[in-house]
């Protein structure tokens, strides 16, 4: 398993999923499907290796694939859900948007009203949290129950505030506070989820969607496994929203979820970063930010000989080396002041010392005082 990979447990995939794509009649190994780009803005005919990411990401492009359990047959009527390998949806929406969706959240929202789960995986600011308010939208019409897991306390109070806004019935739940537990849609911390299911709450009885938000805490070390149980724990008849920032093992993640609760679960990735990425360096010694990388993923060589120069410059005048003789003296401490070391450290100092206080009292003076008495 590679760095940044999700992990989790799996045993026998290949025996119990097959995936399925627009030719899946004649092979069942994995297939990527490239959505079409806007004809109004097409690919050069022979692009250059290091200009394909960058023309994907202006074309808005999304990759789909589904994982699909052993002997599965839709019953979705393809005139107006399509088909697992090319979803679409022609019917009534649940929910309208002041804007044009892209392709990736089109994708995603044909597979919710599919009533199927799809992992999301795009860039931050790509847009996946419209596929969630669509997700609570479909339970809302459908008077069920829906759960929006985070894995911080602030940003289950960062999407309670935005919901609330959003949708009218809408609760909280985390460790400090709980506010209108009995809502169609509850936002809580994946933790409270994992308790919820460890001890056979009644709401999950009521609930149809469950939306995990940055699903890739799941490779966390500490935490990952609160994840994994709470996946594992789910009623099969619960479909799953997964958002995550882009990683490397999203077809095997599905391949998991397919094992685990025998239903189809799709994948719908993309490449497009609308938020502008710019890369700076900031060398040591404070000599100002260079950027290196512009938005348009173009490498600033001028940019970068500059910081070169830098380096040689302070390597000459030593700048590197007295930085790390203060670090190792003790002027430059992590946490506290320069010249008084750490807060945590002046703590100790006076409890030792309050201490020693107390015991010079008891021994020299209360204990003769109570032998005399």
């Amino acid at each position: 398993m590679k760095q940044g990979d999700i992990g989790f447990s799996l045993a026998n995939r290949a025996q119990t999923v097959e995936w399925k794509s627009l030719q899946h009649l004649a092979s069942e190994k994995y297939r990527k499907i490239w959505r079409p780009h806007p004809p109004n803005r097409p690919l050069e005919k022979s692009p250059k290796p290091e200009s394909v990411k960058k023309q994907r990401n202006l074309a808005r492009t999304c990759v789909h694939e589904v994982a699909v359990p052993t002997g599965y047959t839709s019953t979705k009527d393809d005139s107006v859900h399509g088909t697992l390998s090319n979803p679409v949806y022609n019917g009534k929406v649940a929910k309208t948007y002041p804007f044009n969706l892209d392709p990736f959240q089109e994708i995603s929202v044909a597979c919710l009203e599919r009533n199927e789960s799809v992992l999301v995986s795009a860039h931050t600011s790509a847009g996946k949290t419209a596929v969630a308010e669509y997700a609570i939208a479909m339970a809302f019409r459908e008077k069920q129950r829906v759960i929006y897991t985070s894995p911080l306390k602030a940003l289950s109070n960062q999407k309670y505030r935005e919901l609330s806004q959003e949708f009218s019935d809408v609760g909280l739940m985390t460790g400090d506070v709980t506010l209108s537990p009995n809502a169609s849609c509850l936002v809580m911390t994946t933790e409270i989820l994992r308790g919820m299911l460890y001890r056979g709450s009644e709401v999950l009885k009521e609930v149809a969607w469950v939306i995990f938000d940055e699903i890739h805490y799941m490779k966390d070390r500490e935490r990952g496994v609160v994840w994994e149980e709470s996946i594992i724990f789910l009623p099969p008849a619960i479909k799953m929203v997964f958002l995550s920032a882009t990683m490397s093992n999203a077809t095997e993640f599905a391949e998991w979820i397919c094992f685990l609760h025998k239903q189809p679960c799709h994948v719908v990735y993309t490449d497009f970063r609308p938020t502008p990425l710019q890369h700076y360096v900031f060398p040591m010694g404070g000599s100002g930010l260079y950027l290196v990388v512009d938005e348009n993923e173009q490498f600033k060589e001028d940019n970068f000989m500059k910081l070169q120069d830098t380096f040689v410059k302070q390597k000459k005048q030593g700048v590197g080396s007295r930085i790390e003789n203060a670090k190792a003296s003790g002027r430059i401490a992590k946490g506290g002041t320069a010249s008084g070391g750490s807060d945590i450290y002046k703590i100790v100092k006076v409890c030792i010392l309050l201490f020693s206080v107390v015991f010079f009292v008891i021994v020299f003076f209360i204990i003769p005082l109570l032998i005399v008495l």
